[in-house]
Order: structure tokens, then C-alpha cells, then sequence
């Protein structure tokens, strides 16, 4: 693994199971490491898409990768609230300044009200049958949602309100969010 430290800017690849890239973010900065997850901020990051067509986010976000967890939570800091995206996906890995996770499609979006949708269950499903993931996957894979799903009624963990007020305003510190 590199040696990375707080204030680095890396690029984020997302792969998928079969081991083809799906997106490439061009930069995020770390905000935080620790023992077994580090957190990183993005605004107005470049996202190359599989088919090569790109986009800039939208609104700075605060990111958590997690080392042993099969997820990780994008909290966005959008003008009508805080929202969550969270990737069901392996632990990550960093390689060459470049965070690296599979994503398996499922995935949780979360609304300021607290409400949240299940996205992507077809997209699973389909993913599942073609690039034949196994029982294990799959069980790993519907208990990391179930995870995800009970920290967000506790508002434990990236779904702390206070925890992303504080690394917003750490990543204030290495971007103009406005």
C-alpha cells in the first residue's frame, strides 16, 4: 500500500467483478486515515465513465472507504440538504495513489429526511446471473446493505451529521466549496 497522508489528492477506480473499470475519478483529497477506514473529500471531480463520456460532480462530498467493510458512503453536501450515496462494493485497496473497489450495483440512497430507496436490485440481479457471483457475494453483499441500513436509523458512523460537519470543514482547508 502507498504511503499516503492527510492533504494527498488521489484518483478513485471503480471496477466491476469481471475486472473491467467502470469509472475513474480524476481527484479526491484525503481528509483523514484511520485503522480501518480513511475519509476523503471531492468537488467538482472530472468522472470518466466506461464508455469514456465525462462529467464533473456537482457538490463537494465527504467520502468514507472502509478496510474490512463491503461498502462505502458518499455523504453530498447539496444546496437542498445532506444526501447519501452508498456503493455496495469490496474494502478498498490503494495502489499507486489510486484507491481502488469492485462495486456490485446495489446500492442506498439516502435523503435529508432521514428516508432512504434501495437502487439497482435489477442491475444486481442481472450483474449477478452474467458475471456469476457466488452464494458468498451475494450473502456479503444483502448483509452489508442490512448494515448500511441499520447505521443510517442510528445516524452511527458516516451518518453522524456532526462527523460530516467536521470533515467538511477540514476539506475547506484544500478546497473553495462554494
Amino acid at each position: 500500500m502507498d504511503n499516503i497522508k492527510i492533504g494527498d489528492n488521489l484518483e478513485l477506480h471503480c471496477y466491476k467483478n469481471n475486472g473491467k473499470i467502470n469509472t475513474v475519478s480524476d481527484k479526491i483529497t484525503v481528509l483523514d486515515i484511520k485503522d480501518d477506514y480513511i475519509v476523503c473529500g471531492d468537488n467538482r471531480t472530472t468522472i470518466t465513465e466506461n464508455d469514456g463520456t465525462k462529467h464533473k460532480t456537482k457538490e463537494p462530498a465527504i467520502i468514507f472507504f472502509y478496510k474490512d467493510k463491503w461498502y462505502n458512503v458518499l455523504a453530498q453536501l447539496k444546496k437542498q440538504g445532506l444526501f447519501y450515496y452508498c456503493n455496495i462494493a469490496t474494502p478498498y485497496l490503494i495502489d499507486d495513489n489510486t484507491i481502488k473497489y469492485i462495486d456490485y450495483d446495489l446500492d442506498l440512497r439516502v435523503f435529508p429526511d432521514g428516508g432512504f430507496k434501495i437502487l439497482d436490485r435489477n442491475e444486481y440481479n442481472y450483474h449477478k446471473k452474467i458475471m456469476h457471483y457466488s452464494d458468498d457475494i451475494d450473502k456479503i453483499v444483502n448483509a452489508s446493505l442490512q448494515e448500511l441500513i441499520q447505521l443510517k436509523k442510528e445516524n452511527k458512523g458516516p451518518f453522524d451529521p456532526e462527523l460530516i460537519e467536521k470533515y467538511k470543514k477540514e476539506y475547506e482547508n484544500y478546497e473553495d466549496l462554494n
